[in-house]
């Protein structure tokens, strides 16, 4: 088996990406941190091709992205451009409109899904499934994340599991994981805490390692499924400064064995 790679979700800095300066100093700042990869989420306007020339002068591979499924359906032509001039191999979805999330939702997205899917793949990329934790609603006896899956071949829709959201919707992450065994180059981490707010316990992101989630299950079965990216990403760092949060969840992953 063959450890992941540790990767920034780019998501976490999005405050910091607005302009193409600013995500010329980010990926410099995220670099210098220690990654090697990203996933590309929340940029502002900017050209590709200067996006690829910032992350080749920082030292880093965008491996995966997160981008608007209307853009898939509407603009196809230029996502895989863009993912070819980055030379992306895992374009994704961070998720669907709520129309959707319904019980007629999961053929909807399907149908749409399979020719987007095809023409991905004739290009040498795959697609891949972020959720949220409303994915585990059920509707009959199985919820919608797993009839979209159980539903579909892996060879057109891969997952990308989100750990925390998994465990938000009373899911096991390592049970998801095992799962979507073969079908899962990409695994979002970020980490579970309570806090007591007012006498509430109150569920918190939390850097990697320095939360609840049971990680040793989490990541040995990363490595049995074939995970290619472990995704670092915290969707809110509470003020904290988000760059600090991430160098915080790489070290943690270094201390493990991860680079």
């Amino acid at each position: 088996m063959t450890k992941p790679e540790i990767g920034a979700q780019l998501y976490t800095l999005r405050k910091y990406t607005k302009t193409l300066p600013d995500i010329i100093n980010t990926l410099n700042k995220v670099a210098k941190i220690g990654y090697k990869t990203v996933q590309a989420s929340g940029f502002g306007e900017a050209d590709a091709k200067d996006v690829a020339k910032a992350a080749g002068d920082a030292g880093l591979r965008i491996v995966s992205t997160h981008t608007g499924w209307n853009l898939y359906l509407e603009q196809l032509d230029k996502v895989i451009a863009d993912h070819k001039l980055w030379k992306c191999p895992h374009p994704a979805i961070g998720g669907l409109p709520i129309e959707y999330h319904c019980a007629d939702g999961v053929k909807k997205f399907l149908d749409e899904l399979a020719p987007v899917s095809e023409k991905l793949r004739a290009e040498g990329m795959d697609f891949s499934y972020h959720n949220h934790r409303h994915e585990l609603v059920k509707y009959g006896n199985k919820t919608w994340l797993a009839q979209i899956y159980d539903n579909s071949s892996p060879s057109v829709l891969k997952a990308e599991i989100d750990v925390y959201w998994i465990a938000a919707g009373g899911g096991d992450p390592a049970d998801w994981i095992k799962r979507c065994d073969g079908r899962i180059p990409l695994l979002h981490c970020k980490d579970m805490s309570l806090i007591k707010v007012s006498e509430k316990c109150e569920q918190r992101f939390a850097e990697v390692g320095e939360g609840n989630l049971n990680w040793k299950a989490i990541l040995d079965q990363a490595e049995q499924s074939g995970v290619e990216h472990l995704l670092v990403e915290q969707d809110d760092c509470y003020g904290q400064d988000p760059f600090e949060a991430l160098a915080i969840s790489y070290r943690n992953l270094t201390t493990w064995g991860y680079k």
